[in-house]
């Protein structure tokens, strides 16, 4: 399916509510979530299909706690670049993906160029990751750290 046919899909309210419930429990079974929406299991089953082919639902997996994984420093890393071609730009986020420690890494229209959400143990684990790893990116400029104190919303859609 091609990029357009993927963002033509139209969803229904009944649609609406299999994507409410997952978002919820990715690990209902189909009868409860037929229960919980008022359909029977087959209509179901062929919705949660078209949804897992037009690509609205990308897959499943298990949320994990960070904070009692032990790794409860988050640190925001604005990152402006020397160069902004798209070859630059392609080196760039080629890298950014080979780094485990950044979780989230956002291009931005602003007077920086990405935001990059990094998590670590601790402060000294931090620095290490600034220096070894995210100072050694391609056509990194310079970068601006800001450490979170406290998370007050943090929710996966």
């Amino acid at each position: 399916m091609s990029d357009t046919d993927e963002m033509n899909v139209t969803l229904d309210s009944y649609d609406r509510r299999i994507l409410d419930e997952l978002a919820r429990d990715g690990r209902m079974n189909v009868a409860e979530l037929a229960r919980r929406i008022g359909l029977s299991k087959s209509p179901v089953q062929a919705r949660l299909k078209k949804l897992e082919d037009s690509g609205i639902i990308r897959g499943y997996r298990a949320l994990l706690d960070p904070v009692r994984l032990g790794l409860d420093h988050i640190a925001f890393v604005e990152v402006r670049l020397t160069d902004t071609r798209e070859a630059a730009l392609s080196a760039f986020n080629d890298a950014v993906l080979a780094i485990p420690e950044i979780e989230e890494c956002h291009m931005l229209a602003a007077n920086f160029d990405y935001l990059l959400k990094v998590r670590v143990k601790n402060m000294r684990d931090y620095r290490r990751v600034l220096a070894e790893k995210l100072s050694s990116l391609p056509y990194v400029a310079n970068t601006s750290t800001y450490v979170a104190m406290q998370a007050v919303k943090d929710e996966v859609f």
